[in-house]
């Protein structure tokens, strides 16, 4: 009797507990979507927030328009410079010059004006110069630079983005299907329960029934710990605010449609980004070779200088009358030897478009192995999915039969436990299976450079 009371006890303890982990997620979700406060995002809508809000995202684009606004910096040069400026002296003790006397010899004697003020306006413009001919042809590289950084930043988004979408379904279906379980298994606990006081079955199959539902109370409890972390890491990725809230949605048909993925197309290296880059470096490099190249050339100018000269030996009236002169010339320079310098800055920057060729040597064999890769995974998983499916479709019917085979007291308990095993195993692996699968096609379409990014 002392067993019995002990046994139902426990069974009373393990429903109690079941019901209320079950309860509480429900009447969570069922007051936010009472306030109306939490909205409903689909993995599309996740995706183009990210794009919009992503931090990285962003900042790409900044540098964007930090490349053109340094381009306009460094091409500036070839417009008019114009400058103004002013000098005012004060001589304490005016210059010594000598006055020549044919009776006798120089005499020394001070000239000048003792207050001197020159406001001056120069301008100049650039005719030729190696440095803002490089500026000019290397501009659009850098543009284009920026911009496959920006492209990177928001592949990347799309990817990660997409993949803890995909890790929190896998949560959340996981927990659905731990629900389903506990629930049979609530349902077993109870008709053990029964036949045991019918004198069906023993004590023993109770222990194993209580210990099945609380096995499952514990998984399903760590997977519904598991939500927060999850939503968490969506919205650091998505670049969304912390403090919102906001429920994921999906169509499971949609899903199923989305997981067949061409995999006879060939793989084109210029579709990744990783090679449009070392391309666009290595364009850059060759720019900054010519600059070097034509760096012997002569640097020529004109200019233009206006000053409106004032001088008066007393102060106060130093304005009274102005001395105005100008003048133009032609300015040329040109490097006649450096120390070598340029040659060695050649070789210097031949050098480095050695490296990014081997750059690009490198880029190419890592694209091949990541699609590669990418491929043997998604085949895989395919392959896993459709057995997943299949067990998941024989562990059912198992289940359905060995239930019924022991509720007529055909078989014992242990062929129940056996079977609810296999279900419980073969529904989570298939669920495992689908977004392993999803999560892998993604690698694939990365891997060949076909990720939709651009909204």
């Amino acid at each position: 009797m002392v067993s019995q009371r002990s046994t139902i006890k426990q069974i009373g303890i393990s429903l109690l507990t079941g019901f209320i982990v079950l309860c509480v997620p429900a009447s969570v979700s069922a007051q936010n979507d009472a306030a109306g406060s939490v909205e409903s995002l689909t993995l599309t809508q996740c995706i183009d927030y990210a794009l919009k809000s992503q931090p990285a995202v962003n900042q790409a684009q900044i540098g964007v328009r930090v490349a053109k606004t340094t381009n306009a910096i460094n091409l500036s040069g070839w417009l008019p410079q114009v400058n103004a400026g002013a000098t005012a002296t004060h001589y304490n003790t005016l210059p010594t010059t000598f006055i020549s006397d044919s009776a006798g010899p120089s005499l020394p004697t001070h000239s000048g004006i003792v207050n001197t003020i020159i406001p001056q306006l120069s301008a100049s413009q650039t005719i030729f110069n190696p440095q803002l001919l490089y500026a000019a042809h290397s501009a659009r590289l850098y543009v284009k630079e920026a911009e496959q950084i920006m492209d990177s930043a928001k592949i990347n988004a799309v990817v990660t983005v997409s993949k803890a979408f995909y890790n929190l379904l896998l949560t959340l279906e996981q927990i659905n299907v731990l629900k389903e379980d506990t629930a049979r298994l609530d349902r077993n606990v109870m008709d053990t329960y029964h036949q045991f006081v019918g004198g069906i079955v023993d004590e023993t199959d109770y222990e194993e029934a209580v210990i099945t539902l609380n096995n499952s109370l514990v998984q399903l409890k760590q997977q519904i710990e598991n939500v927060a972390p999850n939503y968490a890491t969506l919205k650091q990725l998505m670049g969304y605010p912390p403090e919102k809230q906001f429920n994921v949605a999906f169509d499971t048909l949609q899903m199923m449609q989305e997981i067949m993925f061409d995999t006879a197309q060939k793989l084109d290296y210029e579709n990744r980004i990783e090679y449009k880059l070392v391309k666009t470096f290595k364009e850059l490099q060759h720019q900054q070779t010519s600059y070097y190249d034509l760096a012997f050339l002569p640097t020529a100018s004109v200019y233009y200088n206006y000053y409106y000269e004032y001088e008066n030996n007393t102060s106060t009236s130093i304005f009274d009358k102005a001395y105005p002169y100008s003048y133009f010339g032609l300015s040329l320079n040109i490097p006649l030897f450096t120390g070598f310098a340029r040659l060695e800055n050649i070789h210097k920057s031949k050098l480095q478009e050695d490296i990014l060729n081997w750059q690009q040597v490198n880029v190419k064999s890592q694209i091949f192995t990541d699609y590669s890769t990418a491929l043997a995974n998604y085949k895989s998983n395919l392959y896993n999915w459709k057995m997943m499916n299949d067990n998941r479709t024989r562990a059912k019917n198992v289940y359905r039969i060995v239930s019924l085979q022991y509720k007529e007291g055909i078989v014992a308990y242990l062929n129940m436990i056996v079977a609810e095993s296999n279900l419980i195993a073969s529904e989570i692996g298939y669920t495992n299976a689908l977004f392993q699968l999803l999560s892998s096609k993604i690698d694939v379409q990365k891997a060949m450079g076909v990720i939709p990014y651009n909204q």
